[in-house]
């Protein structure tokens, strides 16, 4: 048995088997997909998902999330619409299995048609006509019944007839990223956005979390006229950045979708007269980025993001640490040179925790000591970088006075170290072990 969609040629055909064979006929609703279900190439069953149900109490309960993480998320749960076994298909055990490998291959159909994923799928089945066994043995839950209300055009029509309510996930944690107050990675990655790293494990609105560290900046403003506190305005900027934004206008339009709950989180205003949070414009936080103290700014975006990542961390694992330069893609211009960053990012998450600028008359070798200035301690750390810090003063800055590791290469340039290296003792280490 294949199970597999419907090609452009096909849905013709599989539409007027459905008006044949289905006592609901065609009519899939929303962003749709199609599989059929072939044995030697005959087709023995047919499989419609479309949008899921505006509203369903049942399954809202069952997810746990609020009318509006409803609104943005109802996309990423599919309704299995219609599915019907063909005469040639009507034998034991056929439409648990067509279910069952078509539910394999949703996600990744829906991916490829649509641009986003389905985590959880949903069905309603009429009690007066089937009893639901093919559904139950492929583990949907029955969650209970509709109140008997129909969507027609803008409005509700009672008809009566309750449906049962199925639901499905097709992974483990399917409720909980519906329901999380931030976009989880599996929704927010596009190709149009960088890296995005999953906010609902951070720590944001606690005394030790982003707000609070950000209140340690210098306010640059008057007093006057003030809307926006400048701890709130970073942290929505730095939410929209870990969300994969790469822009000014990027960080706004990311900013303009957050929901309230967020908004709420992250110590934004509450208008009064809207009765609701408002979120910083685009040029609200385009000035405050470019007026605040970058290196201030790094220090404490970067302790925060390190303080998160050591959460996970094993005692007694070491942590790894590539640092390198890089110029700053964008900050050319006829006039001036590129600005060039020294940076220190953490192997396992690829997030950066420390950054400093190098100044434009001297190279990266300057900036180590700086990037590590403010950390009490390395211990635990290994710090990786290439050839060019291979030197003296970089080993006994991380080892001695910060009690780190170091991992960096050795080039032909340093013949005498080089020859040292290739000439230990077995036991030693050695880069050819």
């Amino acid at each position: 048995m294949v199970v597999r969609p419907v090609v452009g040629s096909e849905v013709a055909r599989f539409d007027a088997l459905l008006d044949e064979h289905h006592w609901l006929g065609r009519g899939l609703i929303g962003e749709t997909v199609r599989h059929v279900a072939l044995i030697d190439d005959e087709w023995v069953g047919l499989l419609g998902y479309g949008s899921a149900a505006l509203t369903c109490s049942a399954r809202d309960r069952w997810v746990g999330w609020s009318p509006e993480v409803r609104y943005r998320r109802l996309r990423f749960v599919a309704n299995n619409q219609r599915f019907c076994i063909l005469p040639a298909g009507r034998y034991p055990n056929v439409a648990s299995a067509v279910l069952s490998a078509s539910l394999r291959r949703l996600a990744g159909d829906w991916q490829a048609s649509w641009g986003h994923p389905v985590v959880a799928v949903e069905t309603f089945t009429d009690p007066a006509r089937h009893v639901g066994t093919c559904y139950r043995a492929t583990n949907f839950a029955l969650l209970g019944q509709t109140s008997g209300w129909r969507r027609h055009r803008d409005s509700f029509v009672f008809h009566g007839q309750p449906k049962d309510v199925w639901v499905r996930p097709l992974r483990k944690d399917a409720t909980s990223l519906l329901s999380a107050t931030f976009d989880h990675p599996v929704f927010a990655n596009s190709p149009r956005r960088g890296t995005v790293i999953n906010c609902n494990v951070l720590d944001f609105d606690s005394n030790v979390g982003l707000l609070s560290r950000l209140e340690t900046l210098p306010e640059h403003r008057m007093a006057r006229g003030i809307r926006h506190r400048t701890a709130s305005i970073i942290a929505v900027a730095v939410v929209a950045v870990l969300s994969g934004a790469k822009s000014f206008i990027a960080i706004g339009e990311l900013a303009a979708d957050l929901p309230q709950e967020v908004l709420a989180r992250l110590g934004c205003k509450f208008h009064p007269v809207r009765q609701r949070y408002v979120v910083p414009s685009e040029p609200t936080i385009r000035r405050h980025l470019q007026a605040v103290d970058p290196d201030a700014l790094d220090r404490v975006v970067g302790s925060w993001l390190a303080d998160e990542a050591g959460k996970g961390h094993v005692p007694g694992d070491l942590v790894g640490l590539a640092v390198d330069g890089k110029a700053l893609r964008g900050s050319r211009t006829s006039e001036q040179r590129a600005t060039f960053l020294f940076a220190g990012m953490l192997h396992e998450s690829g997030i950066v925790i420390a950054q400093t600028q190098v100044d434009s008359k001297t190279n990266e070798i300057k900036a180590m000591r700086p990037l590590f200035e403010d950390r009490e301690s390395l211990a635990g750390t290994v710090i990786t970088a290439d050839a060019i810090h291979t030197q003296r003063d970089h080993a006994e800055f991380i080892v001695a006075e910060l009690g780190g590791d170091y991992l960096v290469g050795v080039k032909s340039n340093q013949p005498t170290l080089a020859h040292a290296l290739e000439t230990l003792d077995a036991g030693s280490f050695s880069p050819s072990a």
